[in-house]
């Protein structure tokens, strides 16, 4: 091994060229890579899952269990790999949850739920679909819409035209919205009216029903001219219904505007959303797809919502957003960077204050970003998100040990050897000199970094949640490592004979005296009290451990975003109105 160490930093000192080209080609890779890596706040540790949501109108959470859920549970229960099937049935809603085994890609997943779904009968009026693939970190953005319009206008804006165009934007897997009112034409029967007509009010659902269709026809031939023919019978207004033929006695037709009255509603309303000063307006939630970059999502987002805002929409309706997830993303990226920059910062000094060359300091401090790039390049390839818990686990202390120690054994024999020679230092003396000195200690830093990426090996079998959560952190700082391994024997002793390029003089100064003087001084104390000071470690052992075994501990760091999210519960009993009054004392007494 020791000879093949050897062999690699003789070849990296006869091709400088070529490895300062694959340096460069790494640092290029790199920035690319990080610009592209998606970067999340917190790793998503959920599990795969398909969601089969399920709407039955009308209908009790009993007859919504019995004849809607239990069904396609039994359906989902005979798909392989799974591990769990959740559901809640709810007045008129059922939703099936079923969750996959580590491993399983979301494609599978959704690929036989979807098979699984087209050969269950459901009862008429029930409607299922499965919800796009999403994890627990989905949701990046929110907006309202503020207009001047009826709330059911804006509703209708927001279904008809905001959604469709927003769900065309790429990764973008669903959108829920919240608030506004459904529009709806409500028909009135006069009980008297129908009496009178000898008519039951299924006689007008039947009529109203068999009217509001399309039907298609054939082409008639006329000449050099095909026609179309189709029947339109979607209804669109008051009349439309008001004119619909339920019976014909005689020569008399029976219309619903006989029997009936009909007028524009809404359908009962279950939830109402206020922002700041106003108590109703319309939120849509963004759900990005599992898997995506939200950086490159929401960016898109805001380009297709511009384009809503100055092209599409009327001029009093616009789209405002009031929660970004660029923001925490951006302070994710932010604290990476502020954490290299203040490590290379420090060690920076410390290499300065020790072996006062800055030359050896920039070497040194060159290998901080580019280890780091050649982690984010790996993790890219890999297809591994980044997030503040890998990213933060860098150690700047672990990747430079063997560059520190290359570095100064190659600057210390340089040293010796200018004392030596002066100014008949010859550059092919220097790369000699480079290669015995590095060569001498390299085997010994590329089996202590070995060992070092060998201590992540029990994070790597991490299974379920907590595999999820730590094994971006592994594999993060073990490439690091092992970029900083590379580097150190091709990069350093490269840079070494490029930049220690003039006969070089070890220089000492204050800082470096003091803790010279006093390192050796504490040496010989501690030889001289041998025992005391084995003692006072036993000590202080114990204290260690007693105060660790009362230290609480949490899963993952605590994160404060600046906000205060208040929830309060109210009594079933309360209504609409009476939750959005004391919502909006609730609003006013927290300002």
């Amino acid at each position: 091994m020791h000879k093949f160490v050897e062999n690699i930093i003789a070849f990296s000192l006869r091709n400088h060229v070529l490895i300062l080209f694959f340096t460069v080609i790494l640092l290029v890779a790199g920035v690319v890579s990080f610009i592209n890596t998606p970067i999340e706040a917190y790793p998503d540790v959920t599990n795969t899952r398909v969601r089969v949501i399920t709407q039955w109108p009308g209908r009790s959470a009993e007859e919504v269990e019995k004849f809607v859920t239990l069904p396609i549970m039994r359906e989902m229960n005979t798909i392989p790999r799974k591990t769990d099937v959740r559901s809640t049935s709810l007045f008129g809603l059922s939703v099936v949850t079923v969750i996959f085994e580590d491993g399983v890609d979301d494609f599978f997943a959704q690929q036989y739920s979807s098979n699984r779904m087209q050969g269950l009968s459901l009862p008429e009026g029930a409607e299922a679909s499965i919800e796009p693939p999403s994890g627990a970190t989905g949701e990046i953005y929110r907006y309202v819409i503020k207009s001047d319009l009826p709330i059911r206008e804006v509703t209708a804006i927001n279904e008809w035209v905001i959604e469709r165009e927003l769900l065309s934007v790429p990764g973008v897997a669903s959108i829920n919205t919240f608030g506004g009112e459904e529009k709806i034409f409500e028909i009135k029967v006069n009980p008297a009216e129908l009496a009178n007509y000898d008519l039951s009010p299924l006689d007008v659902y039947e009529a109203v029903s068999n009217s509001n269709i399309n039907v298609g026809g054939d082409i008639i031939q006329k000449g050099s001219q095909a026609f179309v023919v189709r029947g339109v019978g979607l209804l669109e207004s008051i009349e439309d219904i008001e004119n619909i033929l339920i019976e014909v006695r005689g020569s008399t037709p029976i219309r619903v505007k006989q029997v009936a009255t009909v007028d524009i509603s809404s359908k009962p309303r279950l939830g109402q959303v206020g922002l700041d000063d106003e108590d109703d307006l319309v939120q849509g939630i963004i759900v990005m797809l599992r898997g995506q970059n939200p950086g490159e999502v929401i960016k898109h987002l805001k380009e297709k919502i511009t384009e809503l805002n100055e092209q599409i929409l009327p001029e009093n309706v616009r789209i405002e957003p009031f929660l970004d997830r660029t923001t925490l993303v951006n302070a994710t990226v932010n604290t990476v960077l502020k954490n290299l920059l203040e490590g290379i910062f420090l060690v920076s000094v410390v290499v300065f204050v020790f072996l006062f060359n800055w030359r050896t300091t920039l070497i040194v401090a060159t290998v901080i970003p580019l280890s780091f790039l050649f982690a984010i390049i790996m993790l890219r390839i890999q297809g591994l998100p980044a997030n503040l818990i890998s990213l933060g686990a860098l150690d700047f202390g672990l990747l430079l040990e063997g560059t520190l120690v290359i570095v100064e054994v190659i600057f210390v024999a340089a040293v010796k050897r200018s004392e030596k020679l002066g100014t008949r230092y010859t550059k092919s003396a220097k790369s000699g000199l480079i290669k015995k000195s590095a060569g001498s200690v390299a085997s010994y830093i590329f089996f202590a970094q070995i060992i070092l990426v060998v201590a992540l090996f029990p994070i790597f079998s991490f299974q379920k949640v907590e595999g999820k959560m730590f094994s971006p952190l592994a594999f993060t700082l073990g490439y690091a490592l092992l970029g900083s391994l590379i580097l150190s024997l091709t990069y350093v002793p490269v840079m070494c004979k490029i930049m220690l390029n003039k006969p070089l003089r070890e220089k000492s100064n204050i800082i470096s005296r003091f803790f010279i003087n006093n390192t050796y001084r504490i040496y010989a104390f501690s030889c001289r009290y041998r025992k005391g000071v084995i003692a006072g470690f036993c000590v202080l052992l114990f204290v260690c451990t007693v105060r660790f075994l009362f230290w609480g501990t949490e899963f993952i760091p605590s994160m404060n975003e600046g906000a205060i999210y208040i929830r309060a519960t109210l009594p079933n009993s309360v209504n609409l109105d009476e939750s959005v009054e004391i919502t909006r004392q609730m609003k006013q007494s927290s300002r």
